[in-house]
């Protein structure tokens, strides 16, 4: 998809730059979205998640696990892959660390709100329909903040937009477990 910007808004630098942190991270939300709604589906389809639910592990610890091998499959390599993003967008040295900063600091946050969802979505038929219509709203944070960490390099100093999506992306984490796991519940007891 970043290969696909230049080609249609233009090859120039000067329309590239400015619109190269919120394209990498919409790229990267987006990259993340296509397998976040199998993320607990084979185990609610062969009754696995049941025997998981009655074991001695929480669900909680359940959901923190799936959310770290999401973002360890997932988000991993969307930051290794982030200098041939900004090699397309035509970022300087500087905006490529900061594009890669933010990728790094942003993919944790999208795993876990994206885990919300998928236990959400878990026994609806057609979840992964429904699924980014719940994830995308909630990742807006992500995608003012991403963005505005690449504009901040390229602009003025530090615009501060690196705390506030370090801020999001910790809350996340540490509270999506539980809402994870609650969903989880919800539709194991349906």
């Amino acid at each position: 998809m970043i290969t696909l910007v230049p080609l249609g808004i233009g090859p120039q630098p000067a329309v590239l730059r400015p619109v190269a942190g919120g394209v990498v991270m919409l790229c990267a939300i987006l990259a993340a979205l296509l397998s976040l709604d199998h993320l607990f589906q084979a185990d609610f389809e062969d009754g696995s998640l049941e025997v998981l639910a009655t074991g001695p592990l929480s669900l909680e610890s359940l959901a923190a696990s799936k959310i770290a091998a999401h973002w360890l499959t997932t988000g991993m390599p969307l930051a290794a892959m982030t200098p041939l993003a900004a090699f397309a967008m035509d970022l300087p040295a500087e905006g490529l660390a900061s594009m890669l900063e933010a990728v790094a600091v942003a993919t944790p946050a999208v795993s876990a709100v994206g885990a919300i969802g998928a236990s959400l979505t878990l026994a609806t038929k057609r979840g992964g329909l429904v699924l980014p219509l719940i994830v995308l709203p909630l990742l807006a944070p992500v995608m003012i903040f991403g963005a505005g960490i690449v504009r901040s390099t390229q602009e003025a100093p530090s615009n501060g937009a690196i705390f506030y999506l370090a801020a999001f992306s910790l809350a996340a984490v540490l509270l999506s477990p539980f809402a994870a796991a609650a969903g989880l519940r919800m539709n194991l007891n349906a």
